[in-house]
């Protein structure tokens, strides 16, 4: 299945590169689930994680003050006072490479879904053709070992075979444009998007691709050296399991020329910049500018060949690789092709290629030091096939309706917040404040679940087929896509299931969403302290709606259409406060030597910087005028600090660590506490931070965005 690597063009909470979500979304997680501890569930050496399926309680008023450590000043590491005992006797299970609040989550929404994807897998009475059977038969057909055992690499052999008949490069180049959700890669990716300057319809787009690890830095970078060695490594093991000749020599040649389409690649700094990722190409204009690679082929097998236009993201990516391609003997093409296919295929191969994938995946390169056991990558292997089949039972189940109807208080108090906010901005001119307000009162809010489910009659699932099961879940997914092409958008379609722990925002549609199994604690309890909750959901809204002005988010309009509303000052002064706080959070420094790229982040950060301000604002306004609490001595300012720390509570491996920094548009858990609030004056009023602290900016320092 080709791999696009077109970026979120907006923000999320968390997100990681191998997530795939249309190119307008951004979610608020570097994995697309979150991590905390739970306060009744110890993290002990050797646990697995959590094991409930009731939502966890945290203290008694929604903050677990056991977790904290006070001995540490807030300004030094405000992670550490707020969460340091919870750290501390946090211990990231075997086969995770971070663990947290989110992971925990994500855990216990895997704990239900577990309990019922079982449950239907052990019936006989399931109606052939439902939902239910697809999800039982998905589930029963990853478990059925003997059978994958018995069948090894028989699955894949047709591919292998196409790929060595494809003895041109014309035919490579087609077969590449046939990978289209099926097994396979190619050197460019290829998808099917909302239109950023026309978002009312759908539009293909293009864009480079070609590698095997995460990013340029890993073939480029001295940091990563030792990760490109034990690559191209495996890449000799797979070829050499699946009988491909000179496997060794084949490898190095195919490690070359990633390396060198790596070069060509746009960095991921470079990848976030919507104006420049907007490029309208016809097929004949890529003939014309990026020769080499038979485009024509490659969009006919793909079943576009008649299309009139395409957004070209890395325009001038394009001739580059295309005449790497040209210059690549079709031999290592193959052999490239071969590779990638028996890697994507992996997982539902035998067992010698299943773990062969898992140790470089993701024990080399991110350090998890066991892999899920079989049943967990069962549950998610249906879920990844029919996942609003899933969500529809997990919402039925677990999300109680008075969460929605707190939830849509809660957002209409940051509403109110960001639109009093915006009439204060004295770098803004008049005329932008009503654009920016304008945008604001179009927002549109989901919450929990789809009103609309997913349809999947057409999808065929068999018991004994697991192969073949994921083989039709993607050309499902692929032929969903391209029946789309000729149709108006859909803005009733959710980006995630119900069951994902995280949020995003979506700027063609200029919508802020919230899945079901992102609502509870230490996100959002219903009997918790509304100042909690206001630090932990209500920073999570304030994020999402920041997105919709941060770097890129603020380049659409309340239509969601691409096209500045800006004044040319205030657009300039805009870019002035954002390149301030780029700067503060190029020091941060997680690893010696691996440092937060503050340009690669800067959407999220500035999602955070609203989320705080904001949902700080929010809070305020919900108290109508009356004075808040003070409880266990907490004043209703450092609860809301504290919950908002509280949500980011999570330990890392290094070597995930180092991939966040290299990938990911998303700062480590710890900045993501510390970084805002440094920029917020309530909070070091709340906590009396002092000059000479760690983390204490002069006044003059902190930058006030949104």
């Amino acid at each position: 299945m080709n791999r696009l690597l077109i970026g979120a063009a907006v923000g999320a909470l968390l997100l990681p590169a191998s997530t795939v979500l249309a190119q307008e979304h951004a979610c608020l997680d570097e994995s697309c689930t979150v991590m905390s501890l739970f306060q009744d569930v110890p993290a002990v050496e050797g646990a697995t994680g959590y094991q409930g399926i009731d939502a966890p309680k945290y203290g008694t008023w929604g903050f677990d003050t056991a977790g904290m450590d006070t001995s540490v000043s807030p300004g030094d590491s405000f992670m550490r006072y707020a969460n340091g005992a919870a750290l501390d006797r946090l211990v990231i299970p075997s086969d995770r490479t971070s663990y947290g609040s989110f992971a925990l989550l994500r855990e216990l929404s895997d704990n239900r879904l577990k309990v019922m994807i079982e449950s239907l897998a052990a019936r006989t009475d399931l109606v052939a053709g439902s939902d239910e059977q697809k999800i039982a038969d998905a589930y029963r057909s990853y478990m059925d070992t003997d059978r994958i055992e018995q069948l090894d690499a028989q699955p894949l052999q047709p591919y292998l075979a196409a790929i060595r008949a494809a003895d041109t490069h014309d035919k490579l180049a087609a077969y590449m444009g046939g990978t289209n959700g099926r097994i396979g890669a190619s050197i460019f990716g290829t998808g099917i998007t909302t239109d950023q300057k026309a978002p009312d319809r759908y539009v293909v787009s293009t864009g480079q691709a070609g590698i095997g690890l995460p990013n340029r830095d890993y073939y480029l970078s001295p940091l990563y050296a030792d990760k490109k060695e034990k690559y191209q490594v495996y890449v000799a093991r797979m070829l050499e399991m699946i009988g491909w000749e000179n496997p060794v020599e084949t490898a190095a040649a195919i490690v070359a020329m990633e390396t060198r389409i790596a070069e060509a690649h746009w960095t991921p700094i470079e990848n976030r910049n919507r104006d420049r990722t907007y490029n309208e190409y016809t097929i004949q204009r890529l003939v014309d500018e990026a020769p080499g690679f038979d485009w024509v082929g490659y969009y006919t097998a793909a079943q576009l060949g008649d299309v009139p236009r395409i957004i070209v993201r890395q325009d001038t990516a394009m001739p580059k690789i295309a005449a790497i391609y040209a210059e690549t003997p079709v031999a290592t093409l193959q052999a490239w092709e071969a590779f990638h296919s028996v890697d994507e295929a992996a997982p539902r191969l035998s067992r010698r290629f299943s773990d062969a994938q898992w140790e470089f995946r993701s024990r080399d390169l991110s350090g998890q030091p066991e892999q899920r056991t079989r049943d967990k990558r069962g549950i998610s292997f249906a879920e990844g096939a029919l996942g609003e089949a899933v969500g529809r039972q997990y919402v039925a189940d677990y999300f109680p309706a008075e969460s929605k109807a707190k939830m849509d208080e809660l957002v209409a108090n940051l509403r109110l917040a960001l639109a009093a906010r915006i009439e204060t901005y004295e770098w803004m001119s008049a005329e932008t404040k009503a654009a920016a307000q304008d945008k604001l009162a179009k927002f549109t809010v989901k919450i929990g679940y789809p009103d609309k489910w997913r349809d999947y009659s057409a999808l065929e699932i068999r018991a004994d087929d697991l192969f073949g099961n994921g083989e039709r879940a993607g050309l499902f997914q692929w032929n969903y896509q391209l029946n789309r092409l000729n149709q108006s958008v859909d803005k009733t379609e959710w980006g995630m299931t119900p069951q994902t722990v995280n949020a995003y925002y979506n700027s063609t549609n200029n919508e802020i969403v919230f899945p079901a199994a992102i609502l509870q604690p230490p996100f959002f309890d219903p009997d918790a302290d509304p100042a909690v909750n206001y630090g932990g959901i209500g920073g999570v809204i304030g994020h999402e709606i920041g997105h919709g002005f941060d770097d890129q988010g603020s380049k659409s309009d309340g239509n969601g259409v691409l096209r500045s509303w800006w004044t040319t000052e205030d657009r300039a002064n805009f870019e002035a406060l954002t390149a301030r706080l780029g700067a503060q959070y190029d020091q941060f420094e997680p690893l010696p030597g691996y440092k937060v790229q503050g340009g690669l982040t800067m959407g999220e950060n500035i999602g955070d910087a609203a989320g705080t301000a904001v949902g700080l604002e929010a809070y305020h306004l919900s108290l109508a005028g009356a004075e808040a609490p003070v409880i266990d001595g907490f004043t209703g300012d450092q609860r809301f600090f504290l919950g908002w720390a509280q949500v980011w509570q999570s330990k890392s491996r290094d070597d995930a660590l180092k991939q966040q920094v290299a990938t990911d548009s998303h700062s480590p858990a710890e900045f993501r506490v510390i970084g805002p609030l440094r920029n917020i004056d309530a909070w070091y009023d709340a906590f009396d931070v002092q000059p000479g602290t760690a983390y204490y900016l002069a006044p003059a320092d902190r930058v006030r965005i949104w």
